[in-house]
């Protein structure tokens, strides 16, 4: 089976969140970034890889990515903040 990935973007740190699921991180990520599909990361400015997670099949990153988005924000907060304290953008890192 192919790896697929759950990941966070954010506007800015402590900005607004987007959490999705895709097979392909590189390419999701890039289409966030250039805009290239309508919707609320394009309307808020969400373009910044601030987390993600490896797994092994796409339903395992689907429970996790429904997982998540009923989180509150803290956990949220607290999750990216233990791999990524300063909010770096992580999309130089795995192109």
């Amino acid at each position: 089976m192919r790896q697929s990935y759950v990941y966070i973007l954010a506007s800015q740190r402590n900005g607004t969140l987007y959490i999705g699921v895709t097979s392909n991180l590189i390419r999701r990520v890039w289409e966030h970034r250039n805009e290239v599909v309508p919707g609320f990361t394009q309307e808020y400015g969400v373009k910044r890889l601030v987390w993600y997670e490896v797994h092994e099949d796409i339903h395992a990153a689907i429970t996790r990515e429904k997982q998540l988005k009923k989180w509150n924000r803290a956990w949220k907060i607290r999750l990216i903040e233990e791999r990524n304290s300063t909010w770096h953008d992580l999309y130089p890192e795995i192109i």
